[in-house]
C-alpha cells in the first residue's frame, strides 16, 4: 500500500474517466465530474489522462504516503499542504515516503482532483476504477473513503515541477451561464413560462451531488393543460417513462430544475425541458450551493461548435504539457 487515509474529508472517492457503454442497463458512465481537471491532473504527474485519482468535494482529505510519488491537485481551488506547507494547485510536486498531504479551506469551485504518479491502483469494475456510490460499484469497496483506508498505487515515474498556466484553464463567469438545448418536451410548457425560464437567475440548491444538481429561486413553470396519458402520473410534469441523457434538465412539478450529472439514473417519469450541452458539464461540477446561474438557449449547431471549442481548449492544454 502506498497511501493511507488519515482523514477522508467530506466526500472523497476514487474516479477516472468513467465506464461508458452500460447506461442502457442502468449503470451510468460516472467518472470525474470535471473531465478537464481530471485529465490535466493526471498529465501533470505523468499519468495517462484516464488514470484513477481522487475526487474531493468541498473539503480535502489528509493522506500519508509510504513511498515517493509525484502529486498534483487541480479543479476547485482547494490549497494542498505538504507537511503543513502550502503548495500550488495545477502544479506537480514531489512527495517522499512518510510525508502527509492535507488541504486548506476551499477558496473557489467545489471539487478538487488529486492525482498521484502511477495512479490509484484499485481493481477494475466493468473496465473502470471509478466509484459508483449509488450502486456500490468500483473504486475502493464501492464507497467514499474513510479513515484507515489504504490505497495501492501503480507504477509510474512521475514528473514534478510541471504546471498549467491560468490562461489555459477554464474561465468561469458570474453568474454562471449554462447553455441548454431545449428538448422534445419543451412544448409542454407555455411560451411565457419558457421565456421566464431563460430570463431568470437561479441558484444552486444544497441538494447538489454526483447524481444531479438542483436549482431554485425562479418562477415555477406553467404547463399547457392536457389529459395525462395512460402510464403517466397525475402531476403535469409527469410523462410515460423515458430515457434520460446526461445533462438533461428535469423540473419536477415545474418548480426546481435538476440537471442530471455523471452518476444519474438512466430513465424515469419526469419530463425534460432540455439538456445542458456537454461543453458546460464540467462547469456545473464546480458550482457551490447558492451560486447564481442562468440557463441560456442554444441551437444544435451552436452546441456542436461549443463542443469543438472545448475539445480545442483541452488539446491546447495537453500540447502545452507535452511540450
Amino acid at each position: 500500500m502506498a497511501v493511507k487515509v488519515i482523514s477522508p474529508g467530506l466526500s472523497t472517492s476514487v474516479q477516472d474517466l468513467g465506464r461508458p457503454g452500460h447506461y442502457h442497463v442502468g449503470i451510468p458512465e460516472g467518472g470525474g465530474m470535471d473531465r478537464f481537471a481530471t485529465r490535466i491532473a493526471n498529465l501533470l504527474v505523468g499519468n495517462d489522462p484516464g488514470a484513477a485519482l481522487l475526487e474531493a468535494t468541498f473539503m480535502g482529505p489528509e493522506l500519508e504516503f509510504t513511498q515517493a510519488v509525484t502529486v498534483a491537485v487541480t479543479g476547485g481551488e482547494l490549497p494542498p499542504k505538504l507537511n503543513g506547507e502550502e503548495r500550488s494547485t495545477w502544479e506537480s510536486f514531489p512527495v517522499k515516503a512518510g510525508d502527509r498531504l492535507s488541504f486548506g479551506y476551499l477558496k473557489g469551485g467545489a471539487r478538487a482532483y488529486i492525482a498521484v504518479s502511477g495512479g490509484i491502483d484499485v481493481p477494475l469494475a466493468l473496465g473502470s476504477r471509478s466509484t459508483y456510490i449509488l450502486g456500490a460499484l468500483g473504486g475502493h469497496e464501492g464507497r467514499t473513503l474513510k479513515a484507515g483506508d489504504e490505497l495501492p498505487i501503480g507504477q509510474g515515474s512521475g514528473r514534478a515541477g510541471r504546471s498549467l498556466p491560468a490562461n489555459l484553464r477554464r474561465a468561469q463567469s458570474a453568474p454562471s451561464e449554462l447553455r441548454m438545448l431545449p428538448g422534445i418536451y419543451w412544448h409542454r410548457i407555455t411560451e411565457a413560462a419558457g421565456k421566464r425560464f431563460f430570463e431568470e437567475t437561479w441558484k444552486v440548491a444544497p441538494e447538489a451531488d454526483r447524481i444531479g444538481y438542483r436549482f431554485r429561486g425562479g418562477t415555477p413553470l406553467e404547463f399547457i393543460e392536457r389529459e395525462q396519458p395512460f402510464g403517466a402520473g397525475s402531476d403535469p410534469s409527469n410523462i410515460v417513462d423515458a430515457c434520460y441523457p446526461y445533462g438533461s434538465v428535469q423540473v419536477p412539478s415545474g418548480t426546481e430544475p435538476i440537471v442530471l450529472h455523471r452518476d444519474a439514473v438512466s430513465g424515469g417519469g419526469y419530463m425534460m425541458v432540455g439538456v445542458v450541452i456537454s461543453a458546460d458539464m464540467d462547469l456545473i461540477a464546480q458550482l457551490q450551493p447558492h451560486t447564481p446561474a442562468r440557463f441560456v438557449p442554444v441551437t444544435l449547431e451552436e452546441a456542436l461548435v461549443a463542443r469543438v471549442e472545448g475539445n480545442a481548449a483541452l488539446a491546447r492544454a495537453e500540447e502545452y504539457l507535452a511540450g
